[in-house]
């Protein structure tokens, strides 16, 4: 099974976190790959739908463990290794067969072998034959196949680490697009929020152009605000629904159910550890790591088993039953047979299926290599990104602390006449750079942590031990 599924997705996940971050611009949060991945997909569960329902981040991750398409995937995966494995390791096992007949046969003795001579009858019967026989065949040594069971005990470790590594995804997957739909949601709220105070600003200027107090023109400017205010609102309300049922289809809720987010995450400690400790921790958990390293060991197996196609192998076949004219006389009989099987030429079949094997070999060290260094990269990436997006988001919580704090006193000086509402509509404004900075810095530092998570090794045992509950 291949083990590379994982790094495509991570990289949308990467690309959210730098765009959710960087780009305070960006309302809609929800990444889109261009081509279709299972891991994006779910199958729904057959249940009707329901009341309305109340989502934590573990239903949604413990939901996505059992109806993700990637994760259903990469089950069956292991499932097929498991069966390979069983099919190559029937060539060491015995194999009993069982076989009942019952003929009646006329036969010409001189055909077997038998010339009477005159006088004496060619052709004999007819007559009855009745033969009830088990027989076994056992493979006593086949380097060539034992090297094959090895293989595939390899690739079936293989396929168990990858599908630990799906797992893994899942839960990052699910987790992201939790995270991203409650973003949606606080940027659809916020966008509630700005529309009530442009609402409020709208007529309370023009309440002053009525007393003259001030010109036509701070009314148009307030109105032109409420507009935008309303169309944002619109957009932010639909993005936060679109985020949902891309949630819904990933966790594979049943098919028009009606569900909420609980939007009380757990503080999730900064985690500090050296760069030293996370890399042998990532070296020693990863699962695609692991399963790159088991693939090694089959290729290697494989080569063996190809290489010990030109030595002997010794097998033993045996019989026994009753064989007579009927059930009745039938008398007991065996046969016992061991046959030493030697190749002698096979045509140049062995150097071709060498020459496979060493570029098989060859690819999955190279792979192995690979991914050593990818773990490094990924290793350090989330621990760069996991002290960046921190610094983030103590800088967009201060800055939206004083862009609330500029929009009161910009609203005061307005109402005391001391300044027109260009004035009030920029620190709007500025309040709402400053709420999309904190979403997206909130949203950028929970991911981090998760991809740090992921980049160890160890997402699935993060969930169980920061949002509660077993992940079963």
């Amino acid at each position: 099974m291949e083990i590379r599924f994982h790094s495509l997705l991570t990289g949308f996940l990467l690309c959210a976190l730098c765009n959710g971050t960087t780009s305070a611009q960006t309302h809609n949060q929800t990444f889109a790959p261009s081509a279709k991945s299972p891991f994006l997909g779910g199958v729904p569960d057959s249940a009707p739908p329901s009341e309305p329902v109340q989502l934590t981040i573990a239903d949604a991750i413990h939901r996505a463990l059992e109806h993700n398409l990637g994760g259903i995937e990469a089950e069956s995966g292991l499932e097929h290794a498991q069966g390979t494995r069983w099919a190559t390791l029937s060539e060491l096992l015995p194999h009993v067969n069982a076989s009942l007949s019952e003929a009646r046969r006329k036969s010409n003795l001189e055909a077997f072998g038998f010339p009477l001579g005159p006088g004496f009858p060619r052709v004999v019967g007819p007559f009855n034959v009745f033969d009830a026989r088990i027989s076994v065949t056992q493979t006593a040594f086949d380097l060539s196949a034992i090297n094959d069971a090895r293989a595939e005990n390899h690739n079936v470790a293989a396929a168990r680490h990858s599908y630990r590594s799906a797992r893994d995804l899942v839960v990052l997957v699910s987790a992201n697009l939790y995270l991203q739909t409650l973003a949606a949601g606080a940027r659809a709220e916020t966008s509630r929020a700005q529309l009530s105070t442009a609402d409020a600003l709208y007529n309370q200027a023009r309440d002053l152009r009525q007393n003259g107090i001030i010109a036509g023109i701070d009314v148009t400017r307030a109105g032109v605000r409420l507009s935008t205010d309303r169309q944002r609102k619109t957009a932010a309300e639909n993005d936060f629904e679109k985020s949902k049922l891309q949630l819904a289809r990933v966790i594979g809720l049943p098919l028009g159910q009606s569900f909420a987010l609980i939007d009380q995450l757990p503080s999730v400690p900064f985690p500090v550890m050296s760069l030293e400790n996370a890399l042998a921790g990532a070296y020693r958990d990863r699962p695609d790591y692991l399963a790159a390293q088991e693939l090694v060991r089959a290729a290697e197996a494989k080569r063996a088993a190809v290489a010990a196609e030109v030595l002997p192998s010794l097998h033993v076949t045996a019989d026994y039953g009753t064989i007579g004219l009927t059930r009745r006389t039938a008398l007991p009989t065996f046969d016992v047979v061991g046959g030493l099987q030697i190749p002698i030429f096979q045509g140049g079949r062995t150097h071709g299926r060498l020459l496979e094997a060493d570029a098989d070999l060859r690819r999955r060290r190279a792979e192995a290599a690979d991914l050593r260094a990818q773990v490094d990269y990924d290793v350090r990436s989330a621990l760069l990104d996991l002290k960046s997006t921190s610094e983030q988001l103590q800088a967009a919580t201060e800055a939206r602390d004083l862009a609330g704090q500029q929009l009161v006193q910009s609203r005061d000086r307005f109402a005391a006449g001391v300044a027109d509402n260009l004035e009030v509509i920029q620190a709007q404004e500025a309040v709402t750079l400053a709420n999309e900075q904190y979403i997206s810095a909130l949203y950028g530092f929970n991911v981090s942590k998760a991809l740090l998570a992921q980049s160890l090794g160890t997402a699935e045992e993060a969930v169980q031990k920061f949002f509660g509950g077993s992940i079963r």
